[in-house]
């Protein structure tokens, strides 16, 4: 991880300075300010390899933040973790669905956090996926260009919608999508897909994978995401 560079956004010296002595042991090299409007102006004059963004911040606040970082050219690539107080499940998935790639919840684990940001990094720098391979993760393995998947070597017949999800989930182990954000990224051929639609198509699939169902994990009050697990992948 060294020579990334990290932009923490926080406005509480003591949890600045936690992320900041982590981080920083970790051997990235860290930029940490704390109001929302800086942030934006410091976000442009970059490069940034994630931005640790606190949702509650004087001025102009964290989701904010995000949603104009997000619309501008100059920064609309750059991950963002938000960092947020427990119960604020309305602000974690209008985050998601402004862009944000994942939250932290406080008070948390400096482990945890520098776990969380070397795997949003590490997903940035992973090349688009190619239809052609196969992405095998445990027993379960998934075509995506003959839209086949197996579990345990055993065909598994999905529908063309709870196709599109398990491969959508499975390209992004270890992301959260809200309802809203698998609805965007689905196009149901069999079946109109709606938010509320989701958790039917879901628990259908889940059906369907048997022992594997537990690899879609549902994050309470947010939405779904696959799990996080070694994945192999093979022409």
């Amino acid at each position: 991880m060294q020579g990334n560079r990290i932009l923490v956004v926080e406005d509480d010296r003591d949890i600045q300075e936690l992320i900041k002595y982590k981080l920083q042991k970790e051997d990235y090299e860290v930029v940490a300010i704390s109001t929302g409007d800086i942030a934006l102006n410091t976000a442009k004059s970059g490069p940034f390899d994630l931005i640790l963004l606190d949702l509650m911040l004087p001025g102009i606040d964290g989701l904010e933040v995000c949603k104009m970082l997000k619309a501008d050219p100059q920064t609309r690539e750059i991950p963002i973790i938000m960092v947020t107080a427990k119960g604020e499940e309305t602000d974690i998935v209008r985050g998601l669905e402004l862009g944000a790639d994942d939250y932290i919840v406080k008070p948390f684990s400096p482990k945890i956090l520098a776990a969380r940001v070397k795997t949003v990094i590490r997903r940035k720098k992973v090349p688009p996926s190619d239809e052609k391979q196969i992405v095998k993760l445990g027993g379960l393995s998934i075509h995506p260009g003959k839209r086949e998947v197996h579990a345990a070597g055993k065909p598994v017949e999905l529908t063309y919608t709870e196709f599109e999800i398990l491969r959508f989930l499975a390209a992004h182990p270890g992301w959260v999508f809200t309802r809203y954000q698998i609805v965007d990224a689905i196009k149901g051929g069999d079946y109109p897909v709606t938010d509320r639609s989701v958790d039917v198509q879901i628990a259908g699939l889940r059906k369907k994978l048997g022992p594997y169902s537990d690899l879609i994990e549902t994050v309470r009050g947010v939405g779904y995401r696959f799990a996080e697990a070694d994945e192999e992948k093979e022409s």
